[in-house]
């Protein structure tokens, strides 16, 4: 220590408050909350005997900053949002996740659809979730089309339409963009839906049944036999969903250790599973399994960053956690609601709670293999380039149609894996349309000059996705930039481009053509894929808004403030490219014979 800590524990209060220790130059080492700061941080310089993880870090400590807080409560808080914000080396870290994903039916008329939603709920109309991921919303939707024939966003309803969209086709919509079925059976289907997304099976099937019935008393026997299969199928899909009208909202936490950690999260609304979603937290060394599981709690429910309506009434866990009653009172001050912490469960709760250990058990094993089978492939690529280690790749590539919205990708790998936070898309911008060595030239200068500004480590090895001309124009923008460390090296598609006849080129060295089954060549395939399917998203989304923003600005009445209007009004250009004529007539400054040419023209560039 570089401070007297004798004198240092003098100082200190009584209070409730974080301490952040730090190590060399100020580096935050560990972040801590307490109910009584004196008492907590004399603790750790005690004559009491220390467990290993803690004993490291004292080792490294050189100054401690201490932060007084109003309330324990706000401890807490404060604590979750300064793990989030330093990623200390010593406390557990989770990853902060995107929002949510919901389902989302428009109250839109005459004919509502069913969404996938993601963001703030500025959209009018009923959401249902929230999901763990977005193939769960995906699923439930797929499965609401086939049940009841909603149309989705993208289908939009038109009185001059005439043809039915695919989906009809094959049967997943009742003909609604063409105006195939009268407004008031849509409206009892989107009812049904709705029933079924909250767990009301038991309602749907009554109401179903009463339908058939009174079609077949009717003599309209097609539209029973309908019926009869939408019945039919319902059931099938009842059957695999697990619902139990007893219980309606809870988490259920499923851990386990298979040389990871794993944390699966299963996600209960209304009685029935949504899906679950594992997460893989970076964990210290000696980290017990109420530490982790605490950190999760705090880390994934709490803090600037997460909605607090996520947060359900009941979190299920099969441990007892330290300072159990102190993490409840935060949680429901956050929700506005009471949310209880249950160790000790049995009957459909102890079901739940062994689907998520066993899930997690599964989710630790794959993770485990996958990431056995990446360090072999890195070490066959050490073999390869003869180098002692390699911590960081980043792979570039470049995507565009015929010159139009040319978007480069930086994906980054290490011997975990994916490093997804460091993902990185580049706007070409001067350049001649569809001249790729330009684009490359650009993305690597403005990727390398930054690195170099920011004092950030360079990568090991550097993977261009092109050949030798690629290569050369890569190897030129570096030695502007003065940069020599990276080994650089070219991926070319062999002469069919089919995977495995792969061509490497590394400035002066022969080309290098590995066997198709060769671990080395297995990576650098995964990475340059990657590169590869980052580009096109990134391409595709800065194309659509390219097209979409030009079709507005084309249409008369349409200027730079009512642009922004919608803008903030929807919240985003995806939110307005599925906007219904009545909600773009709710935007301040949008008459209705305004929404209706934007309307249009949202329609012409939806066929393009």
């Amino acid at each position: 220590m570089v401070f007297d800590i004798k004198n240092f524990l003098k100082t200190l209060t009584t209070q409730p408050g974080v301490y952040q220790m730090l190590g060399e130059g100020g580096k935050v080492l560990y972040v801590g909350k307490a109910r009584n700061i004196k008492k907590r941080v004399a603790n750790y310089f005690s004559e009491k005997q220390k467990d290993i993880k803690t004993l490291a870090l004292l080792k490294h400590v050189q100054d401690i900053h201490i932060t007084i807080t109003h309330t324990e409560n706000e401890a807490l808080l404060l604590e979750c949002n300064l793990i989030k914000k330093h990623k200390p080396h010593y406390n557990v870290l989770f990853r902060d996740d995107k929002t949510f994903p919901y389902i989302l039916i428009t109250d839109e008329r005459p004919y509502p659809s069913i969404n996938f939603y993601r963001g703030n709920k500025k959209i009018k109309g009923s959401y249902f979730g929230p999901y763990p991921h977005s193939t769960a919303v995906r699923e439930t939707i797929h499965f609401i089309q086939k049940l009841f024939g909603l149309r989705i966003a993208s289908d939009r309803y038109s009185p001059k339409r005439t043809r039915p969209c695919l989906k009809y086709q094959i049967g997943l919509c009742s003909g609604a963009c063409a105006g195939l079925i009268s407004e008031k059976d849509y409206n009892l289907h989107v009812q049904h839906a709705i029933l079924f997304l909250e767990g009301k099976n038991k309602q749907i099937l009554e109401a179903l049944q009463q339908e058939m019935q009174q079609a077949s008393q009717a003599l309209e026997y097609e539209k029973a036999a309908k019926i009869r299969d939408q019945l039919a199928q319902f059931r099938y899909i009842q059957e695999r969903q697990c619902v139990s009208a007893e219980y309606n909202d809870a988490d259920v936490i499923g851990f386990a250790l298979r040389g990871i950690v794993c944390i699966q999260l299963l996600m209960i609304r209304g009685g029935r599973i949504l899906g679950s979603q594992a997460y893989f937290p970076t964990v210290p060394i000696h980290s017990t399994k109420e530490e982790i599981l605490t950190s999760f709690i705090t880390q994934h429910y709490l803090g600037h960053t997460k909605e607090v309506h996520v947060i359900p009434k009941e979190i299920i866990v099969d441990v007892l956690l330290p300072e159990q009653d102190w993490l409840m009172n935060v949680l429901r001050e956050q929700s506005k609601h009471k949310v209880v912490l249950l160790s000790c469960v049995r009957s459909e709760r102890k079901k739940w709670l062994e689907i998520a250990n066993a899930s997690a058990q599964q989710s630790a094993e794959s993770r485990f293999h996958r990431y056995t089978t990446t360090q072999e492939r890195f070490i066959a690529l050490l073999a390869l380039l003869k180098l002692k280690k390699i911590d960081r790749i980043e792979c570039f590539d470049i995507s565009h149609t015929m010159g139009e919205a040319t978007v480069g990708s930086c994906v980054v790998f290490n011997t975990q894996g994916a490093v997804k936070n460091d993902y990185r898309h580049f706007n070409i911008k001067e350049i001649t349309p569809g001249d790729d060595v330009a684009a490359m030239r650009q993305v690597l200068f403005r990727r390398y000059q930054r690195v170099q500004s920011e004092s950030i480590n360079l990568p090991d090895v550097i993977l261009i996705d092109g050949g030798l001309t690629q290569l050369a124009a890569a190897q030129k923008t570096l030695a502007e930039l003065g940069i020599h460390q990276p080994i650089l090296m070219s991926v070319a598609k062999g002469a069919s481009r089919k995977p495995g006849l792969e061509i490497l080129h590394i400035p002066g060295k022969p080309p290098i053509r590995l066997a198709s089954d060769a671990p080395a060549l297995h990576l650098i395939q995964q990475i340059r894929d990657e590169a590869h399917r980052f580009a096109i998203t990134g391409h595709r989304h800065q194309r659509d808004r390219k097209r979409l923003r030009s079709s507005l600005e084309a249409i008369p009445g349409i200027g730079r403030y009512r642009r922004q209007a919608l803008l903030r009004y929807f919240g985003g250009i995806q939110a307005i490219k599925h906007a219904s004529l009545d909600e773009l007539e709710q935007v301040p400054g949008i008459s209705r014979s305004l929404a209706q040419r934007i309307y249009k023209a949202l329609e012409a560039v939806e066929k393009k």
